[in-house]
Formats: structure tokens, sequence, C-alpha cells
């Protein structure tokens, strides 16, 4: 997959969202393809393959061990983010279970995904302040703009 095509995350075939999987565990997806977009696509593929406990166990472990394959560090301003991974995974389990979803491919379900969650959209339920703090980066903290309902709302209608 080209870097463009990484930004744009439009997948043709299942084989480049595996590929970005499979690179992905293997900590050698290049760091200019670590976007947001193949960040969903990998939560996306976890939250099929396994039930929601083991989806966020994988992507939590996933995520740091990119890191670290990377040399990124987690400090209290940069590296690994609690809030945001959660966030992120509950609105892909949230599009999941919107009804258009079942039966749909895998290609169309990642596309789809990628198109309806710009990476602004936890600022519309965060303010920067709460967000971006170091508390949010280690641990799990609740929105202060809007609900998680909202978030799951949203979601829900995301393609």
């Amino acid at each position: 997959m080209s870097k463009s095509q990484a930004e744009r995350a439009t997948y043709r075939a299942t084989g480049e969202i595996l590929e970005v999987v499979r690179d992905f565990e293997a900590g050698t997806l290049p760091r200019a393809h670590w976007t947001h977009a193949a960040h969903l696509t990998v939560a996306l593929w976890y939250a099929l393959q396994f039930d929601w406990p083991e989806a966020v166990t994988r992507v939590r472990r996933g995520i740091k061990l990119y890191n670290e394959a990377h040399g990124i560090s987690t400090t209290p301003t940069s590296g690994y983010h609690e809030t945001l991974t959660l966030f992120w995974l509950r609105h892909v389990r949230a599009f999941l279970e919107g009804d258009f979803n079942e039966g749909r491919s895998l290609v169309a379900l990642a596309n789809d995904l990628v198109r309806g969650a710009g990476i602004g959209l936890p600022l519309t339920f965060y303010s920067r302040e709460l967000l971006f703090s170091p508390e949010a980066r280690a641990f799990w903290v609740e929105p202060d703009l809007k609900t998680l309902d909202m978030v799951e709302e949203v979601s829900r209608h995301a393609a």
C-alpha cells in the first residue's frame, strides 16, 4: 500500500487490510503508514475477530508494542493514549452495531468507517484540555462535553 493510499484508506481488497494488520502486529508497518485510518482499520479488524474484552486487550497491547518497536516512548504528553484508544474502539463497536453493516464486506466496512470517522471527532465530546491531559493519556476519562451515548449514536449513523 502506498503512503497516499494509507492516508486515504481506500481499500480495494481484503488483502490490503490484512497487510496493514499483519505489518502492525509485526511492528513493521512504516510510521508514515500508521495513520488515523490505519488505527481505525486495525481496531475494526480486532472488533470483528474477537469479543469486546479481547479486542480491547489486543489493540492496547498492539499499539504499545508497535510504539516500542518504533522507539516511541509513552510520556505524559506523547505515545500511547488510553482515552483516545477506548473512544475509537467504542466508535468502531457502535459503527458495527449499525443495522446497515450486517453482511457487508470487510473492505466496505473499513472504507465507510474511515470516511465517517474524522480525526477531530473526539473533540466534539471532550474539551481539548481534558483530552490532552496526562490523566486522559494514562487512564480512561469520561467525556466532558457530550455523553458516550452520543458517541454511539453518531457512530451508528457514520456510513
